[in-house]
């Protein structure tokens, strides 16, 4: 792909000064709730905690910095199926090396992959292995970041977003790549596969969403598969943001899109529940910065709406999965609750890995682990 490449489009993040400004009243003019006495993040994010990391955001915090930053990664925008579609795309140095797609999840955006784009396009610079060099394309799919809302109903489910990016792969001329990706990504590029099997040559997911399949016959899972059944079974117990954005994504958006502290806070309690579960606070798993960095995004796109609609699009989550066959690899890190037996049903497990350390959001609390992980996978598919 080139510049010139018919239909794409270079792109570069330029917010009006308006819109910081206008951001920077209300963060001061944030109407605070009150709280009960100690019961810590039992209820949500506690109020002193959020209104310490306002505080931040306010006064601490580098916005133009971090959009110079992001402004580094070359950025493009295309339209596909009638929507806007923005991505980066970072090719490798390495002529020889493989194409893969990195599809992140909700609540984050493109920023998740941040630290590991140096290493895995440019391994020889990074004291790795050139052999294992990939040319990036990290979309963000409709409705998120600056790929903008979706305009019509159908569009925000992960079936349509792994039909829009095998579009763009195609665009971009890549005959054969590998697809990787957690949380949403762990369905959109399992899905890749499926759709569009001569030209995926394997398929790597972390935190591997394992809900298709649980009315099956569950008594020879192994202890620790029981375990992990256990833990996802009971997941509606802090899952309520799914019920939210799965039944009433729109009444939510108001509420969200007013108030920068209530999409911080909702963003958060996110980070909170599924980061790492030995670290107490959100910044201990990821890094504070980046983590309000992802927050903007979602701010200055207005697509938290557009974004949580795949909740209530998305109706084929709890179906059984067909095997693509395609060769898969999973990493599973603290907190993950995918069920292998599950997994190696729907998928062509060659490939599994567990860590002690990290957690949900992989690429941004361990990404030398993941990136490890990525490479020692493809190894086996190039």
């Amino acid at each position: 792909m080139t510049d010139t490449t018919p239909g794409i489009r270079p792109f570069r993040i330029d917010t009006p000064q308006a819109q910081l400004d206008d951001l920077m009243a209300r963060l001061a003019n944030t109407h605070w709730p009150d709280e009960l006495p100690d019961v810590a993040w039992s209820y949500g994010v506690p109020v002193s905690y959020l209104k310490d990391l306002v505080g931040y955001w306010r006064t601490l915090y580098d916005w133009r910095a971090e959009e110079a930053a992001l402004n580094e990664h070359p950025q493009f925008i295309t339209e596909i199926h009638g929507q806007r579609v923005h991505f980066l795309h970072i090719r490798s140095p390495e002529p020889d090396a493989l194409p893969l797609v990195m599809v992140h999840g909700w609540p984050v955006s493109f920023v998740e992959f941040l630290d590991v784009i140096g290493p895995l396009t440019d391994p020889r610079a990074h004291g790795g292995d050139p052999a294992d060099a990939f040319h990036l394309v990290i979309p963000s799919p409709p409705g998120f970041a600056f790929s903008g809302p979706t305009r019509k109903a159908g569009d925000g489910n992960s079936d349509r977003y792994a039909e829009v990016i095998a579009e763009l792969m195609a665009l971009l001329g890549y005959d054969s790549y590998g697809a990787q990706g957690g949380d949403l990504g762990s369905f959109v590029s399992p899905q890749l596969g499926r759709i569009d099997t001569e030209h995926v040559v394997g398929v790597h997911v972390n935190g591997l969403l394992t809900i298709g399949g649980l009315d099956d016959d569950t008594s020879g899972y192994d202890e620790a598969d029981q375990r992990r059944l256990a833990a996802l079974e009971g997941f509606e117990e802090v899952g309520g943001y799914a019920a939210i954005q799965s039944t009433r994504p729109q009444t939510l958006a108001f509420g969200l899109h007013d108030s920068p502290a209530g999409l911080l806070g909702w963003i958060v309690d996110l980070f909170h529940t599924c980061s790492n579960p030995t670290k107490e606070l959100p910044e201990e798993a990821v890094d504070k910065d980046a983590l309000l960095t992802n927050v903007m995004i979602y701010w200055l796109t207005g697509t938290l709406a557009s974004s949580s609609r795949l909740y209530k699009e998305s109706q084929q989550w709890g179906a059984p999965l067909e095997n693509s066959g395609v060769p898969t690899g999973c990493a599973l890190f603290p907190g993950d609750i995918t069920v292998r037996a599950i997994a190696e049903k729907q998928n062509n497990v060659v490939h599994w890995s567990e860590f002690d350390r990290g957690g949900h959001f992989a690429a941004m609390e361990a990404p030398d682990l993941l990136i490890g992980d990525v490479r020692e996978f493809f190894r086996k598919v190039r």
